[in-house]
């Protein structure tokens, strides 16, 4: 299983452990992943994604998952969310097409 968010693309960084000495060692910084349910409203059903803690945060913020990926940029999104964006934008345009 990759360590990469599947919304924001954030994935590990590298650094150094510096000790008291100033003895410095390579190390791994992961990014905080958490298994996640997430509601579309467009599409009515549930997600489940990895997801960091912070753009967990930044759904909650926009106001849920259809709204985040409206505003997200492929490039940084995985195939899976990229999948589930056109499905809320061909929602979406459907929607606004039977309102016309």
């Amino acid at each position: 299983m990759s360590r990469v968010c599947e919304l924001t693309g954030k994935g590990p960084m590298s650094g150094n452990n510096v000790s008291h000495a100033n003895n410095k060692t390579k190390r791994r910084f992961l990014p905080n992943l958490n298994d996640t349910t997430l509601q579309s409203e467009a599409l009515g059903r549930a997600f489940k994604l990895r997801i960091s803690a912070a753009a967990l945060r930044t759904v909650d913020h926009r106001g849920g998952l259809d709204a985040f990926l409206a505003k997200a940029k492929d490039s940084d999104l995985s195939p899976k969310a990229l999948k589930i964006k056109r499905d809320i934008q061909k929602s979406t345009d459907t929607a606004a097409a039977l309102e016309a």
